[in-house]
């Protein structure tokens, strides 16, 4: 673990010192998609998928698009993370504890107030804006959409809501499995036929009409430095592995870039993911 937290320090030294401190920084020539879906996957080092024989979609995907081979989580356990991922902070949340009210900017407030669209899809979740902490294998520490009063409960939908014609898509969805799919209580190798059954369709339409699928990490298994797998797949994604150290902040820069939103609190403080095409 001491191992660990030395690795961790030079990563943050090295994203602090790479990343641009306000909004100048962001990257020129990020594309602007039609639609952005996100997945957020449990509990995962990056060696225990990429590469692994258990994850044999991944990977498939992960050559199809850009493998991040330098990207990291913010902290432990799992709440904190989806939530910076969400709002560019933590919120102040160090724990998996439930409920929590929050009323910050985040990412859906500031797509619906540029006139765009989100929905949060998540697996096992009752019904349209159920506030419940769980449900079955559904539990709200992984739903950071629901925490914030400033978003309608429109917006917090069961994943069997997720639209089959994919021109119907929000502008930006996040899909959060259970626990049961998304390496948490389930095996990488349930986690992964999951997603291809579910998401392979949107995938690969997504390389042809100018949108993106974001497969991420909430945090590693506490082991090593919070190396998380993280790959994007999509119509003007440069394909192979990415160096380029980054972390979830830099994702969520990522995505307020692609629609030239003002970045969100620690995520003026990241570099958008550097992994687009030149078309």
């Amino acid at each position: 673990m001491a191992r660990g937290l030395v690795a961790w320090a030079a990563v943050t030294a090295l994203l602090l010192t790479t990343a641009g401190c306000d909004n100048s920084s962001a990257q020129e020539g990020i594309p602007r998609p039609d639609h952005i879906v996100v997945v957020i996957e449990e509990n995962q080092p990056f060696d225990a998928v990429i590469g692994s024989p258990e994850a044999p979609y991944l990977n498939e995907l992960a050559r199809q698009g850009a493998s991040l081979t330098q990207f990291f989580a913010i902290t432990h356990p799992s709440q904190p993370n989806y939530l910076a991922l969400f709002s560019g902070s933590t919120q102040g949340v160090s724990d998996n504890s439930c409920p929590h009210t929050l009323t910050a900017r985040n990412l859906a407030s500031q797509l619906l107030q540029a006139g765009l669209t989100f929905v949060g899809y998540a697996e096992g979740l009752p019904r349209v804006g159920f506030t419940g902490c769980s449900s079955g294998a559904y539990v709200r520490r992984h739903n950071p959409w629901v925490n914030f009063t400033n978003l309608p409960a429109s917006l917090n939908r069961p994943w069997t809501d997720f639209p089959r014609d994919f021109d119907e898509l929000p502008t930006i969805s996040f899909v959060v499995p259970d626990l049961n799919n998304d390496m948490h209580d389930g095996s990488v190798r349930q986690a992964d036929t999951w997603l291809r059954d579910n998401l392979g369709d949107y995938a690969d339409w997504a390389m042809k009409h100018n949108s993106l699928l974001v497969v991420t990490w909430d945090e590693d298994d506490s082991e090593g430095p919070n190396h998380i797998p993280t790959i994007l797949a999509g119509e003007h994604v440069q394909r192979g592995s990415n160096t380029q150290p980054n972390n979830l902040y830099g994702l969520l820069r990522t995505l307020m870039d692609a629609y030239e939103l003002k970045p969100l609190e620690h995520s003026a403080e990241a570099d958008p993911v550097d992994v687009w095409a030149n078309d």
